[in-house]
């Protein structure tokens, strides 16, 4: 130990990040017995909760509550002159990030895991320096070095930059500069059609600014069911959305009142001035200055490689959440780290966790949330599907509340009953797609889920309905 370095303790785990993968791990580990302690070096919830997940979620609110009020006369109401304070509404969702970041301490507090606040570094297997900082974020102070028998990575993941059009906060944004932008851009290009992109293009055009959206894929959300893309492509752009697919930017240049962006599309150049530029093309793991490569971790494309437990590899270190790969999902994360640490701590009813359980959910407008495999996934396992549609515009719940736009999927396999894959489009989905998890953690068939008894009037029973459509007997369509 060098002369600058002092020893902090020793522990039986050690969680380096805060986030919702990192800040479970350890809850989780001190619930077992363990005694934890957690590394951060900027916030407690990492980037979900301050810079992403939740401020985000508290904008799109905004905008919904908005959009509704300027709709009113539809409901038989007044609401004359509807205005908003943007700085207001940026503030709103700064302060919600706050209260929720404060109580993250407090859990981490109540179940008594020690937290270091600070810039973590493997110096081996066993043993993670820890340069110190303030609650500014000042570094300061002799380096710790803290010790434990087993330490998971949970360092999580940054916006991806394109080469030669980095962000500058100004003109050309990331994520963190839209959730925190001063005034409202009367035009926005949104370079990705992804659901970071999608959310942010539905925020800022409910606001008022003319967006545009750039998708180097054939379609937006490239990842979700085909059916669920072109609904989505189609109601955005009858919000006045424009949508350009299998589009690249090869040049941007900033200048005194916006950005002048040279696109490629369909193998045309298109030339667009816009005042901000949006970048959502990807997010690379935070794997700078772990000092990976020095202790044996294998780093791939960006991210740690380690097995359906977490385990790099190298014994007594773990990596879980964003930094190890995708899905780039907080929940994904989340339930990563309780596998992980009950493996760790030997608890017998530890289960790797399966990709195609882990349900994705965009809040744009219309909202979009999924699970399983999509028909075009689906096929090519061969044999025989059963597919299900039914539309909200036929389910009472929907139409009351003037909400009707958008469709339940489900896809079944036709020898075994077996729920494929689920997707939803339309309004609160990102609340429904919970039933469609529960059911194929219990491999339920479409028997038990015709059989299952959905209230009425709710928007799951187009859940219900779509089972009935995958075997033909819908009932209200």
């Amino acid at each position: 130990m060098s002369l600058s370095t002092q020893l902090a303790g020793q522990f039986d785990l050690i969680v380096l990040g805060g986030g919702p993968g990192g800040y479970v791990a350890a809850i989780r580990a001190a619930q077992l017995g363990l005694k934890t302690a957690l590394v951060e070096r900027e916030h407690l919830g990492g980037i979900c909760l301050n810079w992403g997940c939740i401020p985000t979620k508290a904008l799109l609110h905004t905008a919904s509550v908005y959009r509704q009020m300027q709709h009113a006369e539809d409901l038989g109401l007044r609401a004359s002159g509807v205005s908003f304070d943007f700085k207001r509404v940026i503030g709103r969702s700064r302060e919600v990030a706050a209260r929720l970041n404060t109580g993250i301490g407090h859990l981490l507090k109540k179940n008594k895991v020690q937290v270091f606040m600070g810039q973590g570094r493997l110096l081996s297997a066993g043993v993670l320096e820890v340069s110190q900082v303030d609650s500014s974020g000042v570094a300061g102070g002799k380096p710790l070095m803290l010790h434990a028998s087993h330490i998971i990575l949970a360092t999580g993941a940054r916006a991806r930059d394109l080469p030669g059009m980095a962000t500058d906060g100004d003109r050309i944004w990331n994520y963190r500069h839209a959730l925190a932008a001063d005034t409202l851009p009367e035009s926005l290009l949104v370079v990705g059609g992804g659901a970071i992109g999608m959310e942010f293009a539905s925020f800022y055009s409910h606001m008022g600014s003319k967006v545009t959206v750039i998708e180097a894929k054939d379609r937006i959300l490239p990842i979700e069911d085909e059916d669920i893309s072109a609904f989505v492509q189609k109601a955005f752009e009858g919000q006045g959305v424009r949508i350009l697919n299998t589009a690249s930017m090869t040049k941007l240049t900033s200048h005194a009142n916006g950005v002048q962006v040279l696109l490629q599309h369909d193998k045309e150049d298109i030339e667009i001035d816009v005042e901000r530029v949006l970048l959502s093309v990807g997010i690379v793991g935070n794997t700078d200055g772990l000092n990976l490569a020095d202790v044996g971790v294998k780093v791939e494309s960006g991210h740690i490689v380690t097995d359906a437990w977490g385990f790099t590899g190298v014994p007594g270190l773990y990596a879980i959440g964003d930094v190890a790969g995708g899905p780039w999902l907080a929940h994904k994360a989340s339930h990563e780290a309780v596998v992980c640490v009950e493996r760790i701590a030997g608890h017998g009813s530890a289960h790797p966790l399966q990709a195609t359980q882990i349900p994705s959910c965009t809040y744009c407008h219309p909202q979009v949330a999924s699970i399983g495999l999509t028909e075009a996934q689906a096929k090519l396992r061969g044999g025989k599907l059963r597919i299900g549609r039914f539309p909200f515009v036929a389910n009472g719940k929907a139409i009351a509340l003037g909400e009707a736009n958008g469709f339940v999927k489900t896809v079944f396999d036709d020898a075994t009953g077996e729920l494929l894959g689920a997707h939803m489009c339309g309004p609160d989905v990102t609340e429904l797609i919970h039933g469609f998890g529960i059911a194929r953690t219990l491999e339920a068939t479409e028997a038990e889920l015709m059989e299952t008894v959905f209230p009425h009037p709710t928007l799951s029973e187009a859940m219900h309905e779509a089972v009935l459509a995958s075997y033909d007997r819908p009932l209200h369509f």
